[in-house]
C-alpha cells in the first residue's frame, strides 16, 4: 500500500521531535532529537549553563550521565533505536532493487537516516574512529535480523565494522538518489545533498580526507542553500526550516506534541527571548573565554550578550527583553529567535537545523589542508570567512596541524548549540577543559582525549534484554576540579 509506506517515511523524520517517547509525560528533556543535540553539547567546553533546579540538563553538564541508570542514555539510545525500528519496517517492505523512482526515493530515506542514527550512535557509546577500530561499537540491527535479535540477543559490533556498516548504507542511498528524479516536500527529508553532507560528515571522522572534501564539494553543489550573509548572519534566527542556509532541519507545527506542551521542547530549554526553562534560570551561555576569542569585528559575536549585557545587532525591544524584563545574564546566548519575534511568547513552535551549507564549506577547508593544501584550505578559509562573517579575519596556518585547529574554532563559534561540539571534541581528541569558561562550581572538570567519562554507558536495561552485549566500563561520577582565578587566567 503506498499510502502507508509513504506514512512510514513521515514517521521516520516524525521520530526526530517525539515528546515523552522514552521517559513518558514526567519527563521534559525527552524531546526527540533535539534533546540528544542538548544533552551531547551540555557535556562539551562551549555551552554554559547554571545547575538549577529548573535545568533538566544539569546531569550532563555535571557529569553525572556517566551512568547506565540515568535518562540522558536512555534518551539517546532509545530515540535512535526508535529511528531505526521505523526504518528497517521500511526496508524490509520495500524491494531494494526496484527501479520505480517513489519507491527508490522511500528506500534512500530509510538508508540515510539509518546511517546517520548508528554514525551518532558509535560515536556517543565509543571513543572516536582513529585508533579505536578494534574497539566494541554498537549493535547492529537491520530488517534481515530483528527477528533473531528479538529472540537471542545481539553483540556489539566492532567499530571498524559499525563505520562500514554506515557507508553501505549511505553509498546505497546516495546511488538511489542520484537515479530518482523524485523531489522532497519540504527541508525534514534527505535529498541528495544532504547524503553527501552525512557522508561528509563520516569520512571526516574516519579521516579519509579526499573523500571528505569530494562530498563536501558535491552537496555544495548539488544544493541550493545559500550561506547567510555578513549582514544577515549576526542577528537572531534559527528556527525556520526555510532558512536559505538550512540543508536539513526539524520540522515542528504548532499541532505537534512538543509544542502544545508549551515547555517540553528545544526553545524552552536553550531560548532566550520566549517563555521556557530557560527564562525562569536556566539559561543557555557561552563559554566566557571562547566569547573572548571572537573578534569584535565578526558578526557572530552578536549571537552572544557582552559582559555589560549588550548586543549590537539586536533590536531595541529585544535589547530591552534580555535586559529588563527576562534579565538575562552575561554571555547569554541570543542567537535563537523568538516565534513571530514576539517577546515571552509562549509560542515554541519552532523548526530545528539539523545541516546547514556553512559546514559544508568548513568540511571541504578541514579534508583540503589535511590532505596536503595547507595554502590553498587556508586562503578559502580566509576569503569564507572574511565574505560572510568577519572582514578583519586572517587566518596565517603554515601546517596542516595549524589549520584545522583555526576551523575547529570558526567551527565551535558557527555552529554552536547546534549540536555538533560534542562531535567535533571527539574526532579531534580535544578532552574537555572547562577551566575559566564560566561554568558553576559543580560543573568545572578537565577531562583527557581517552578519558572513560567521554563515552556513555548503554542503559542498564538494553543490558538486561540483550545478554549478548557488553557495556563500556563503569565509571564513577567524577568531582569537579577548583576553577581558575582570575590572577590563573
Amino acid at each position: 500500500d503506498p499510502t502507508r509506506i509513504e506514512a512510514g517515511v513521515t514517521a521516520i523524520c516524525s521520530n526526530f521531535t517525539v515528546y515523552g517517547a522514552v521517559g513518558g509525560n514526567d519527563q521534559h528533556n525527552d524531546f526527540g532529537y533535539p534533546a540528544i543535540m542538548m544533552l551531547l553539547d551540555h557535556r562539551g567546553t562551549d555551552l554554559v549553563s547554571f545547575d538549577t533546579g529548573y535545568n533538566w540538563f544539569s546531569y550532563p553538564l555535571i557529569y553525572s550521565d556517566v551512568r547506565n541508570n540515568v535518562i540522558g542514555t536512555a534518551i539517546i539510545w532509545y530515540t535512535l533505536f526508535n529511528q531505526i525500528f521505523t526504518a528497517n519496517a521500511i526496508l524490509g517492505v520495500l524491494d531494494p532493487e526496484t527501479e520505480d523512482p517513489t519507491t527508490q526515493f522511500y528506500l534512500a530515506q530509510a538508508l540515510a537516516i539509518r546511517a546517520f542514527d548508528y554514525f551518532n550512535l558509535v560515536q556517543v557509546y565509543q571513543h572516536t574512529y582513529v585508533g579505536h577500530e578494534s574497539a566494541p561499537g554498537v549493535p547492529l540491527i537491520t530488517e534481515k535480523n530483528a527477528a533473531e535479535v528479538a529472540t537471542n540477543g545481539i553483540a556489539r559490533a566492532t567499530v571498524e565494522d559499525t563505520y562500514t556498516f554506515i557507508l553501505n548504507d549511505i553509498n546505497k542511498a546516495i546511488e538511489l538518489l542520484e537515479n530518482t528524479d523524485i523531489e522532497r516536500n519540504d527541508k525534514r527529508y534527505v535529498s541528495l545533498e544532504v547524503a553527501y553532507g552525512i557522508r561528509a560528515r563520516i569520512n571526516l571522522v574516519m579521516n579519509n580526507w579526499e573523500a571528505a572534501y569530494d562530498d563536501a564539494v558535491a552537496a555544495i553543489n548539488a544544493s541550493d542553500s545559500k550561506v547567510m550573509s555578513i549582514n544577515e548572519a549576526g542577528k537572531p534566527a534559527f528556527i525556520d526550516i526555510n532558512e536559505k542556509s538550512w540543508m536539513w532541519g526539524v520540522l515542528i507545527t504548532d499541532k505537534d506534541r512538543v509544542a502544545t506542551t508549551g515547555i517540553c521542547n528545544f526553545p524552552s530549554h536553550m531560548g532566550s527571548f520566549n517563555y521556557g526553562y530557560a527564562s525562569v534560570g536556566a539559561w543557555r551561555l557561552i563559554n566566557k573565554k571562547l566569547f573572548a576569542a571572537i573578534p569584535e569585528t565578526d558578526v557572530r559575536r552578536n549571537w552572544f550578550l557582552d559582559a555589560e549585557c549588550n548586543s549590537a545587532t539586536l533590536t531595541k525591544a529585544q535589547l530591552d527583553y534580555v535586559q529588563n524584563s527576562a534579565k538575562c545574564p552575561a554571555y547569554t546566548q541570543v542567537k535563537y529567535a523568538a516565534m513571530g519575534d514576539e517577546m515571552g511568547t509562549d509560542d515554541n513552535a519552532c523548526d530545528i537545523p539539523l545541516m546547514r551549507i556553512e559546514e559544508m564549506y568548513y568540511i571541504a577547508y578541514e579534508a583540503q589542508a589535511m590532505n596536503g593544501d595547507v595554502p590553498g584550505a587556508v586562503a578559502a578559509l580566509n576569503k569564507f570567512v572574511n565574505t560572510y562573517r568577519d572582514t578583519d579575519y586572517l587566518c596565517e596556518a603554515t601546517t596542516k596541524e595549524e589549520a584545522q585547529e583555526a576551523i575547529w574554532n570558526q567551527r565551535r563559534i558557527e555552529f554552536w548549540g547546534e549540536g555538533l561540539s560534542w562531535f567535533d571534541i571527539k574526532r579531534l581528541n580535544k578532552g574537555v577543559n572547562r577551566l575559566g569558561g564560566g561554568f558553576p562550581e559543580t560543573a568545572v572538570f578537565n577531562f583527557a582525549p581517552n578519558a572513560d567519562e567521554l563515552i556513555l554507558r548503554i542503559p542498564h536495561s538494553e543490558e538486561q534484554y540483550n545478554k549478548l552485549l557488553v557495556n563500556n566500563p563503569s565509571v564513577a561520577v567524577p568531582q569537579p576540579i577548583p576553577d581558575e582565578t582570575e590572577e590563573e587566567e
